[in-house]
């Protein structure tokens, strides 16, 4: 943080701050009513960005730039500084530190507004007004092409791989090592690495090299008081909190030992304040915790793994009685957003790190761990887990705690118990099954996965065919208690009775009303069949011969000589098409 003496004699380029007096002691927060882009540019958004883009630096109001810099004095966003912090953010996707300064602290004499811009992070480029900003000189100019690609070409470097010169053998924890031993043992059926020396082993691993220690070896296994001097910015606060609104937490707990030490304790600290629903219901009895030890573990891996820790801050873990907030240092890893999380594999930031964690089986391989989170979490009937509040700074990840549904939890247990381990729903088909449950748009579930879940009898097709929709099946109602909701929804209408009595009938050739009832077993009562039959028969596409329990079924003649018609006669109806005359 500045103070007032520092700002008077500190250079503009040396120093990375940028100094305005503004008209008035203010400037513009946005283009305004500028009409040249050059002049829109000269405003809090157009220089947050080019300092953003410089790696960083500060913008200060309300001092003169001829050095040294004179206290000027300003009232920009006076008594508003909050509500400033948040515009830019919403503007620009960058999060400053905005604080004030006063030449005379003690009647509050000469304003100083100094709002300091966090550095990009790798790769990545801000623009204002869709222009990429750069400062020269005075000016705020479109960054020059070759600044821009090189930009956008940089690759992140390996933090955990660096070697820490401070950093010995004797920096690590020989508890930590003996548990990394014995994790590595396990994970590789390989007995033999217990025997193995510390020294070999941590060359066998990577984590030191000619004698140099590596910080993947000080965060996974450095002494506490090692990690508090040199990585405080390695450390994890757990906070709790008794109401979502509160601000204030009602306690804290710094953990800074190294991660395999303090991965268990920190669950342990968790778990304290964790619960459970009980299911029962038939022959289904289980408990579903508030927060599954699964999802928590992964979700701490990944924060531990894919962090920033050229950042200052800390990871923070927010636990409510209704949902866990993780906030982690470092936007998501080179080519994963949050509509793709699931499906594009990460370069990990910290490559080092995560080969450890994935050798000794404290995390799955890249990717499975998220979808470990989500699987988990939707199969209890909760709510997804949310990334919605991240950014390019930072990692947001919120559980829920809250069993929203515990007919969908109910429902997929009954079904994963009766497969086998191969033949389980994957990750996307919970998704595609939970979008089905909350009626979201299925038009962007792949149409594979929609294939499978009707060949598994687990959702069943509705509407014509530009109004097609989904609903789970039968069991899914009957699990809520609620199938009056199930026949509401399973109104077929003709059309979709056709498209599957036809293809039918047109492989076996007759059928009694015993085999249309088997047929859409689950999906209608035989009460309901009947009348759809009945009706199918009375427009003339089917006949039938016979009575009572001898009485079959044919396609008709006449529907067999009006083939052609078949895909309009699903569409609009054919009592339509006679009225039409198009067909007799």
């Amino acid at each position: 943080m500045w103070t007032i003496e520092r700002l008077k004699y500190s250079k503009e380029s040396e120093d990375k701050v940028e100094f305005k007096k503004g008209e008035y002691g203010n400037i513009a927060y946005d283009g305004g009513s500028r009409l040249k882009s050059s002049e829109r540019r000269r405003c809090i958004l157009g220089y947050v960005v080019a300092l953003c883009n410089e790696k960083g630096g500060s913008l200060v109001i309300g001092m003169d730039d001829k050095f040294p810099h004179k206290v000027i004095g300003t009232k920009q966003n006076e008594g508003c500084i909050g509500e400033l912090e948040a515009n830019i953010y919403r503007d620009t996707g960058i999060r400053p530190d905005i604080y004030e300064l006063y030449e005379n602290e003690s009647d509050r004499q000469g304003r100083v507004l100094v709002i300091d811009v966090p550095s990009r992070p790798t790769g990545t480029v801000f623009k204002f007004e869709d222009v990429a900003l750069m400062r020269v000189g005075e000016e705020l100019k479109p960054m020059s092409d070759e600044v821009y690609l090189s930009i956008i070409q940089e690759k992140e470097p390996d933090f955990s791989q660096q070697i820490c010169k401070y950093a010995t053998i004797d920096s690590l924890d020989k508890e930590a090592i003996g548990v990394l031993k014995d994790k590595y043992a396990k994970k590789q059926n390989n007995p033999r690495f217990l025997s193995l020396s510390n020294e070999q082993i941590l060359n066998d691993l990577g984590l030191v090299i000619d004698g140099q220690v590596s910080n993947a070896a000080v965060i996974l296994l450095g002494r506490e008081d090692f990690i508090k001097e040199y990585y405080p910015q390695a450390a994890i606060m757990l906070e709790f909190r008794h109401s979502d609104s509160q601000i204030t937490f009602d306690n804290r707990v710094v953990y800074r030992q190294p991660f395999f030490l303090m991965i268990e304790q920190l669950w342990h600290d968790i778990d304290l304040r964790n619960g459970s629903f009980s299911i029962k219901e038939g022959p289904y009895i289980f408990d579903v915790p508030y927060f599954n030890e699964e999802v928590i573990r992964e979700s701490i891996n990944n924060a531990v793994a894919h962090r920033d820790y050229n950042r200052n801050s800390e990871t923070v873990i927010k636990q409510y009685p209704q949902k866990l907030v993780i906030t982690n240092a470092g936007g998501f890893p080179y080519g994963v957003t949050i509509e793709n999380i699931l499906t594009t594999p990460s370069t990990p930031r910290n490559r080092l790190l995560s080969d450890v964690l994935s050798k000794t089986g404290i995390v799955e391989r890249s990717g499975q761990g998220v979808d470990k989170i989500f699987y988990n979490t939707l199969s209890e009937g909760k709510a997804a887990p949310d990334y919605s509040h991240s950014d390019a700074f930072k990692v947001e990840l919120v559980l829920s705690s809250i069993m929203y549904d515990k007919a969908f939890a109910l429902f997929i247990e009954s079904i994963q118990q009766n497969l086998t381990e191969e033949n389980k729903l994957s990750v996307f088909e919970i998704i595609a099954l939970d979008k089905i449950r909350r009626n979201s748009d299925t038009k962007i579930i792949d149409k594979t996965i929609i294939n499978k879940l009707i060949d598994r009898n687990l959702i069943e097709k509705r509407g014509k065919t530009n109004g097609i929709h989904y609903i789970l099946c039968r069991s899914y109602y009957e699990f809520t208690g609620n199938e009056a909701e199930y026949s509401k929804k399973s109104d077929w209408d003709l059309s979709q009775m056709t498209s599957i009595i036809l293809p039918y009938l047109q492989k076996y050739n007759k059928a009694k009303m015993g085999d249309f009832v088997k047929l859409l077993d689950g999906h209608l009562t035989r009460r309901q069949v009947r009348v759809y039959v009945q009706q199918m028969v009375g427009q003339g596409i089917l006949e039938q011969t016979g009575k009572g329990s001898g009485t079959l079924y044919y396609i008709s003649e006449w529907y067999k000589n009006n083939s052609k018609l078949i895909d309009k006669a699903l569409m609009i109806g054919i009592e339509e098409l006679r009225k039409r005359g198009e067909i007799k």
